[in-house]
């Protein structure tokens, strides 16, 4: 009999909802949270209430486009964390609720593992061992992948995320939220020419702090002796940061390639949408002779198939939660 699977995900600002059967993908349906472009940034409470809107129409549409009832569901996933909060309560109670009503088994999943995984949501996939760099508004790790759940961080940043700083670094500059994609389109019209100070970090970490203050300093000075400097230079100077951010990354990437012995890598997380970052990882993998892996669009942003990628693994051993399980905002429940 196919195993039928629900995954939701309401860890931030999207809420998404996913049918897996078998572990293959039938439907990844998301609803993004337009408000907060008002805001500059994600307002935690005002993604809460949205998730509770938001939630029960996506699932009815993953569960429409995949042709299955919520009778045929073998067990529900969500995720636990990290995140906001109070996304994740939302997420977690309506997973609770769902289970008990259906009387099908609870799947908890990590957020950041499911990153990972979107690497198997479509072929080609990585063998195993495989390095990924997952790559987001508020993480950035390097993580060795020896199997499906076993999965350990072996860099990580010391501070700021890198899709944390596209997103301050859009913000001087004067781009929508989120900034990223903005930085993204633009620095394909420029050019790199305004030199930006790299981090000095030992081993495989990152450290994104320093970069920001960097960029607050040179547009301070830049505009001061010329007002209409970020104007005149949007283009290029978007093309600077983008490429020193991904300058940084793929540097300890290679690092921890040499260090392991690894030649399987992959990216995955809302960065590895970049443009930028994806061309660059595809040069440094001929050049170095690794096989790399990069997730379609779809699955580079927030979303359920992900999610439900980790549950299947997880249904296949058994592994469910019960109706205690709680949320938890940062760190890892492992």
């Amino acid at each position: 009999m196919p195993v039928h699977l629900l995954a939701i995900e309401s860890s931030c600002d999207d809420t998404a909802a996913a049918v897996l059967t078998d572990g293959q993908v039938r439907s990844n349906c998301v609803a993004s949270q337009e408000i907060h472009r008002l805001y500059g940034g994600v307002v935690p409470e005002v993604a809460s209430r949205a998730h509770q809107s938001n939630l029960l129409p996506v699932v009815e549409a993953a569960l429409q486009q995949a042709g299955i009832s919520k009778h045929d569901l073998n067990a529900i996933a969500f995720t636990r964390g990290p995140g906001l909060l109070g996304s994740l309560l939302v997420g977690t109670a309506f997973a609770k609720a769902f289970a008990l009503a259906q009387n099908i088994p609870l799947i908890e999943v990590d957020h950041m593992d499911a990153h990972v995984m979107a690497l198997f949501a479509e072929p080609p996939f990585p063998s195993f061992p495989f390095l990924c760099l997952t790559v987001s508004g508020g993480h950035t790790q390097i993580i060795r992948v020896t199997d499906p759940l076993e999965m350990e961080r072996i860099g990580y940043t010391l501070d700021d995320a890198a899709g944390e700083a596209f997103d301050k670094a859009g913000k001087m500059l004067g781009l929508p939220y989120p900034a990223g994609p903005h930085i993204d389109r633009l620095a394909r019209e420029g050019t790199p020419r305004f030199s930006l100070p790299e981090p000095s970090i030992e081993g495989l970490n990152f450290s994104f702090s320093g970069l920001k203050t960097a960029i607050l300093y040179f547009l301070r000075k830049e505009t001061s002796a010329n007002p209409a400097f970020i104007e005149e230079n949007l283009a290029d100077i978007c093309a600077s940061i983008q490429h020193s951010i991904v300058t940084i990354l793929l540097k300890k990437l290679k690092r921890a390639a040499k260090e392991t012995g690894i030649r399987q890598i992959g990216i995955a997380g809302g960065v590895s949408a970049n443009s930028g970052l994806r061309t660059e990882l595809e040069r440094l993998g001929k050049k170095e002779g690794w096989k790399t892996f990069i997730p379609k669009f779809q699955y580079c942003t927030d979303n359920a198939a992900m999610i439900g990628l980790v549950a299947h693994q997880k249904y296949l051993l058994g592994q469910f939660a019960s109706q205690s399980v709680a949320p938890y905002a940062s760190g890892q429940s492992r």
